[in-house]
């Protein structure tokens, strides 16, 4: 739970609020491009790095490498330094802000510079049932096989907790080099019934090329060896949506079962057990396949319930990737209800609000390696979803120069994201952010900048947003993670965020309610 402070404003006078990310000048800091910079202190850096760290991925002023080298170094140092913030903010990274390798790594690294609270935190970092495994596999591949006991005892509590007949069949494929028996070897996982212990009993039979008929114990294991026994000629007559998820039947493994794609009559079949996730995926698949339209109603209306879209806790751009990637516009209503419901906590603000969103060449680069998603599309989803939610907003795209980009509050976000990035190269492919602040501010009650906070040299010397007073809050939302950054954050009415997810959103709400925000766990 968040800790705030609540802060009394006088009429009429502007409260000078507070935020966590801190930021220290130093003589010899520059960013990326040369401009003056400050440095953040240990805790900062590293909280602005995790957010934007997808592990292994290279970005565009920093390689792979070195990324993972800072984001462990950092790890031990934060550690070092205050064991319970960090044993808060590992968990918090895997369950609100939704990411998987970087609550991995840094887990590991919190038992391996001695944190308390190692079980705890090991535990806490997993969700997902292949995750067990992607523990042992990271520390093995680094540290060798000698595992630390807080590993071995966080690695058992999060397998009994998330080992189950259904994930058996998704996560335990034979091509895997860390299989769910290894887990339980290594780690001496305990069932916690009996019906756990028989599923432990057959994953290590079929670890070790047991022969093994699936007990009654395991009813979906058992109607999943039950379908496999069928021979392959007869198997698209069992193509029933019941019988599919009665054994676990995934979308990933019809096509294998089958022998061959999908067509329309395995999509149908197995659509009603897809999760949101999967259905994002595939929207371009169902489309060639000629999935008809009362399935796809069907979908469709998944996509764009509200309380599926919290459940699915899918970042707002996903629905923008499948915008752009779906063949046919039948999607596109649910893709817009569904992204307003993903940016339903994006503020509405009161009075005069200046939106900045970087479009220089820096913010081209994907959000990951295997996505299809610019981090300037990322940018223009909270930049558009601003202005429609505000009363008075002032968008603008900035690199060397600066455009204006309107937004009717009725316009559809999917649309005006997709118009937004359409004018990239419109303003130059630089990044000039003390000029833009300078010939953007008019008074505005608030700045918003989106960017990777790395600006080429400028008016205004170390704080690129010198130009607006202090009295007017400012707030960064960092797409990059670099260790630089223009903006003196942690001064009164400075704010620095990371990532595009709700914590961000709910700081910004809070800090506009007059209260100093803490760390968000």
């Amino acid at each position: 739970m968040s800790k705030f402070d609540r802060i009394s404003k006088a009429a009429g006078v502007t409260a000078m609020l507070t935020s966590p990310i801190r930021a220290l000048r130093t003589a010899r800091t520059r960013t990326h491009e040369g401009a003056p910079a400050y440095v953040r202190d240990v805790k900062s850096e590293l909280f602005l790095l995790a957010v934007t760290n997808l592990v292994g991925e290279e970005t565009f002023y920093e390689s792979a490498d070195d990324r993972d080298e800072r984001f462990r170094t950092l790890v031990h140092a934060a550690t070092s330094e205050d064991a319970e913030w960090v044993a808060r903010f590992v968990p918090w990274l895997r369950d609100t802000a939704n990411l998987r390798s970087a609550p991995v790594v840094a887990a590991v690294e919190y038992v391996r510079a001695g944190g308390p609270h190692g079980r705890r935190v090991v535990d806490g970092a997993l969700r997902r049932a292949d995750e067990p495994a992607e523990v042992l596999a990271y520390f093995t591949a680094r540290y060798g096989r000698a595992l630390p006991q807080p590993i071995k005892r966080g690695v058992a509590d999060a397998a009994r907790r998330l080992y189950t007949e259904r994930a058996a069949l998704k996560y335990d494929g034979v091509s895997r080099a860390w299989r769910m028996a290894d887990v339980i070897e290594l780690c001496h996982v305990r069932p916690r019934d009996e019906a756990q212990s028989a599923l432990f009993r057959w994953l290590l039979d079929r670890r070790h090329g047991r022969a093994t008929t699936p007990p009654s114990a395991l009813p979906v294991i058992a109607a999943h060896a039950a379908l496999q026994a069928v021979p392959p000629g007869e198997r698209r007559r069992h193509l029933d949506g019941d019988t599919l998820a009665a054994a676990g039947v995934t979308w990933e493994s019809l096509a294998g079962w089958l022998g061959g794609p999908l067509d329309r009559a395995a999509w149908e079949a197995v659509i009603p057990s897809m999760g949101s996730m999967a259905l994002l995926r595939n929207l371009r698949n169902f489309d060639r396949a000629g999935v008809g339209d009362a399935v796809a109603e069907r979908v469709a209306a998944k996509l764009a319930d509200p309380g599926e879209v919290r459940r699915s806790r899918q970042f707002p751009f996903r629905y923008v990737a499948a915008f752009r990637s779906a063949q046919s516009l039948r999607w596109a209503y649910a893709l817009d209800r569904a992204i307003e419901a993903a940016t339903a906590n994006v503020p509405a603000l009161e009075g005069r609000t200046l939106v900045l969103v970087d479009t220089s060449a820096s913010m081209r680069q994907p959000v990951a390696a295997r996505s299809s998603i610019s981090a300037i599309e990322a940018a223009a989803v909270f930049g558009i979803a601003l202005a429609k939610r505000g009363n008075d907003v002032d968008l603008r795209g900035f690199a060397d120069g600066v455009f204006r980009h309107p937004v009717a509050p009725a316009a559809s976000l999917l649309t005006e994201v997709q118009r937004l990035v359409g004018r990239v190269g419109e303003a130059g492919h630089g990044t000039r952010l003390a000029e833009a602040v300078r010939a953007t501010y008019r008074r505005h009650d608030r700045v918003v900048i989106v960017t990777d906070m790395q600006t080429f040299p400028g008016p205004g010397g170390y704080d690129a947003v010198g130009s607006v007073p202090a009295r007017v809050p400012v707030y960064g939302v960092n797409l990059g993670g670099y260790r630089p950054t223009v903006l003196a954050a942690g001064r009164a009415n400075r704010h620095e965020f990371g990532g595009l997810n709700d914590a961000t959103f709910t700081l910004i709400g809070l800090l506009e309610d007059g209260r100093s925000a803490g760390w968000p766990f």
